[in-house]
């Protein structure tokens, strides 16, 4: 069985798609395409911009979903399952046919233009924490006054929490004392898949109750559970409520591995999510 696999806000950089620009044909008619819809020239920012402008969340998530679509449309293969990490879930449905490349864009767009006025209303921030069992880190998390809680469970021994600076400051310090190896304060816009994200859930579900979903060609794992999905109202579901939930993505994995997922390729900037993958799996194929 053969899944594919598409990364999320982190794994831009710049020259980004420029290659494929230069090289391909379709990819330079889908480039010029997401010109056109996002009304800017996201290729200049992608290709030339520093690493500033890609952080920008308003970028960074229409970037990385027209790379990873871009590669998938020239891959031409139809894999047995889809996977993304965050926002990389639009770029799984595109791929099994849920979404089209347009209305895929809009939606990312719209979710980055929502999360960013959420990051401006209130600041915040996201940490990794390395080497301490999950459980430890949601205890520490409940145990800390204001919001702070696990936002990513990336892989065993490695998951990322999220909330106010203060909040995930003050737990950084308590998850150091109880033996993380690492409590690394991230480089990002605000605190993704946190409740502070709420605000942002509410423009996105209006932006996905009017846009059409078709019964994908094969499933889609969602971060909201790390189970699969075929049903396109469930999907939709999913994807509103992965704002302020946790990223599931080593119950993903689990999931994929009792499935008989043996074979995986990573479509779009970095191979964060094969690396991962090769640790819980370490005789993966990977293409």
């Amino acid at each position: 069985m053969k899944a594919f696999l598409f990364p999320g806000q982190g794994s831009q950089f710049t020259g980004m798609g420029q290659e494929l620009f230069e090289s391909n044909e379709v990819a330079k008619r889908m480039f010029n395409q997401a010109n056109e819809i996002l009304g800017f020239d996201i290729t200049k920012k992608m290709f030339y911009g520093n690493s500033e402008e890609l952080k920008e969340t308003k970028v960074t998530q229409p970037a990385i979903f027209i790379h990873s679509s871009i590669e998938y449309t020239i891959e031409n293969k139809q894999p047995d399952f889809v996977a993304g990490h965050s926002l990389g879930e639009f770029s799984a449905l595109f791929a099994n046919k849920c979404i089209s490349f347009e209305d895929g864009l809009k939606l990312v767009s719209k979710r980055a233009e929502a999360m960013q006025i959420a990051c401006e209303k209130q600041k915040s921030t996201m940490a990794a924490i390395i080497g301490l069992e999950n459980k430890i880190v949601e205890l520490i998390c409940n145990e800390i006054e204001g919001t702070v809680v696990p936002a990513n469970y990336n892989s065993n021994g490695q998951i990322v929490i999220s909330g106010e600076i203060n909040s995930v400051e003050k737990a950084c310090e308590e998850l150091k004392n109880k033996g993380a190896k690492r409590a690394l304060i991230l480089n990002v816009g605000g605190a993704f898949h946190s409740p502070i994200m709420k605000d942002a859930e509410s423009l996105l579900k209006k932006a996905i109750d009017k846009t059409e979903f078709k019964n994908p060609i094969c499933p889609i794992y969602q971060n909201y559970s790390g189970e699969k999905y075929t049903d396109s109202a469930k999907i939709k579901g999913n994807l509103i409520s992965q704002l302020t939930s946790p990223v599931k993505w080593t119950q993903t994995m689990d999931n994929m591995i009792k499935d008989n997922v043996n074979t995986i390729k990573e479509l779009g900037p970095g191979k964060v999510l094969q690396n991962l993958f090769r640790r819980t799996k370490k005789d993966i194929n990977i293409i």
